[in-house]
C-alpha cells in the first residue's frame, strides 16, 4: 500500500494505492469510493479478499485525509466531476473497474449515467436504491437531518464537539453492526471511533449528507447500461432489500448478490462473501 497527494483545483487530494500480489499484463484496476463520514480505511478488509487487482482509493474530499472542495458544494454533482478529474489525472481508462459504497453508490452511479463507457463494470455495496426521507425509516433520517442542522447553527466549539461525540458515533456504530462476534464488533466500533469523526468542517459535512439522503441510485438506473453488480445485506435498514429487488428491475444490465446476516456493514463484516461476489462478476465481464 502507497498513499499519494493530487492536486485537484487547488486542494489537496489523499488517496492510496494497492498493489496486486502478482501483476501481470491483464490486471484490473478498480477505483473505490467510500461512504458518508468514511474515508478509504473503511474498504480495507475487502481489499485485503482481491490481491490480484490493483485497487485506488482516494479520501472524498472533506473527509479523511482530502481537503474540502475550495468553492463548490459538496454534493453528488460535484463529487462526480471530482472523480472525472481524478481519473484523468492518473490517466485511468475506460476498463477501470468502479466500486461505490452506500453514499459512494450515489456517487458512482451518477457519475456513470452521464457516460457509462466511462468505467467497467460497476459494482455497488448496500447501494442506496431509495430516497432515505421515504419509508419506515424515514423518521430516523429526518431526526439525522436536524442533528447535522443544530451542529452547523450551533457555536463552532459546541457544534464540532457534537458532531464528534464519541457516544453519538457509537450509538450510529451499535446500530449498523448486526454481528454477535465481540472481537469483530470491538473492532467496528473502533474503526468507527478512530475514522468517523475525520471531515474537514461542519458545512460541508451537512452538504454531503443532504446529498446522501436525497440521492438515489434509482434516479439514474435506466442510464446505467454497462453491466452493475448489486451486494445487499439481507438485514440492512438503510439500503433494505426490498428495494434492492426493485433497484435490480429497473437496470438494464444487472445482477443482486444477497449476503445473509449483515446489514449496512458488508465492508466490516462479510469481506470475504463480497470479495468473491465482486471476483466472479469481473470474471464474467472482462475488460474490453
Amino acid at each position: 500500500m502507497r498513499e499519494h497527494t493530487l492536486e485537484l483545483d487547488g486542494a489537496t487530494v489523499h488517496y492510496w494505492e494497492y498493489a496486486p500480489l502478482v501483476e501481470s499484463a491483464g490486471t484490473r484496476t478498480m477505483l473505490v469510493v467510500h461512504g458518508f463520514r468514511g474515508d478509504h480505511h473503511g474498504l480495507e478488509r475487502v481489499v485485503q479478499e482481491l490481491p490480484g487487482i490493483r485497487i485506488i482509493m482516494p479520501d472524498l474530499p472533506g473527509f479523511g485525509r482530502s481537503e474540502p472542495f475550495r468553492s463548490a458544494p459538496h454534493d453528488v454533482e460535484h463529487y462526480g466531476r471530482f472523480l472525472a478529474a481524478f481519473m484523468a489525472a492518473l490517466g485511468l481508462g475506460p476498463d477501470t473497474v468502479l466500486l461505490g459504497h452506500s453514499f459512494g453508490s450515489i456517487v458512482a452511479s451518477h457519475f456513470v449515467a452521464a457516460d457509462p463507457t466511462r468505467v467497467f463494470p460497476l459494482v455497488l455495496v448496500n447501494p442506496i436504491a431509495a430516497p432515505a426521507l421515504e419509508g419506515p425509516k424515514g423518521v430516523l433520517s429526518k431526526l439525522a437531518l436536524f442533528y447535522y442542522l443544530a451542529s452547523a447553527r450551533l457555536p463552532a466549539r459546541l457544534g464540532n464537539a457534537l458532531l464528534r461525540s464519541k457516544l453519538i458515533v457509537k450509538v450510529m456504530s451499535v446500530a449498523m453492526a448486526k454481528t454477535k462476534d465481540k472481537d469483530l464488533l470491538e473492532f467496528i466500533h473502533d474503526q468507527h471511533n478512530r475514522y468517523f469523526s475525520l471531515f474537514a468542517n461542519r458545512e460541508m459535512l451537512l452538504e454531503s449528507f443532504r446529498a446522501s439522503i436525497g440521492g438515489t441510485v434509482r434516479q439514474v438506473a435506466g442510464r446505467l447500461t454497462l453491466p452493475v453488480l448489486l451486494i445487499a445485506g439481507a438485514d440492512d435498514e438503510i439500503a433494505t432489500l426490498p428495494t434492492q429487488h426493485k433497484l435490480m428491475e429497473l437496470l438494464p444490465d444487472a445482477e443482486l448478490v444477497v449476503i445473509d446476516g449483515v446489514g449496512h456493514l458488508i465492508h466490516y463484516e462479510t469481506p470475504a462473501p463480497a470479495a468473491a461476489a465482486i471476483t466472479r462478476f469481473l470474471e464474467r465481464h472482462p475488460a474490453k
